[in-house]
C-alpha cells in the first residue's frame, strides 16, 4: 500500500451522500486539499450519466481549480462511484486515469442502510497502487 491520505469528516460524508443521490448511476467529483489531506469533495454531474462510466465537465475542474487556489489548496483528485461493484479500479479508471499525483478514491456498492466502501488509488508505473485513507471523524473538519 502507498501513502495515506487523511479525509476530513465533511468531504467524506459528501461522497458518500452523493453516491446514495445518484445510485444507480456513478457519480463523481473532485478532491480539493494538499499531498496530505483531502479538505473539501466538489460535486460535479457526470456527463455520461451512466452506471459503468463517469466524465467530469472540464468547466467543473476549472471552476473548482480557481476555488482551491483561493483557499491555497489544489485538486488533488477526483471521485466516482461503482453502484454496483467493488471500489476498485476498472480497466476503463486505469486507461483514462493520469499518474501521481494525481488520486482516485471509489465508494463501493452503496448499502441501504450503511456506508460504501470507500477506497483511494494512484498511478504509479502504470498500475494502480492503493492509497490508505484515514477518515477525520471530528465534525466540521
Amino acid at each position: 500500500m502507498g501513502r495515506t491520505l487523511t479525509v476530513s469528516h465533511a468531504a467524506w460524508a459528501s461522497i458518500v451522500a452523493h453516491a446514495r443521490h445518484d445510485a444507480p448511476l456513478e457519480c463523481c467529483g473532485l478532491l480539493v486539499g494538499d499531498d496530505h489531506r483531502v479538505a473539501t469533495a466538489v460535486a460535479a454531474a457526470n456527463a455520461d450519466a451512466s452506471p459503468v462510466r463517469y466524465t467530469i465537465d472540464p468547466k467543473a475542474y476549472l471552476r473548482a481549480s480557481r476555488e482551491a487556489r483561493a483557499s491555497g489548496l489544489d485538486v488533488i483528485g477526483a471521485y466516482h462511484s461503482h453502484p454496483t461493484s467493488a471500489a476498485q479500479p476498472s480497466a476503463t479508471d486505469l486507461a483514462e486515469g493520469v499518474g501521481a499525483p494525481f488520486v482516485y478514491v471509489i465508494a463501493g456498492p452503496v448499502l441501504q442502510h450503511g456506508e460504501p466502501s470507500l477506497r483511494a488509488w494512484e498511478i504509479l508505473a502504470g498500475r494502480f497502487v492503493e492509497v490508505r485513507l484515514e477518515r477525520d471523524d471530528a465534525p466540521g473538519q
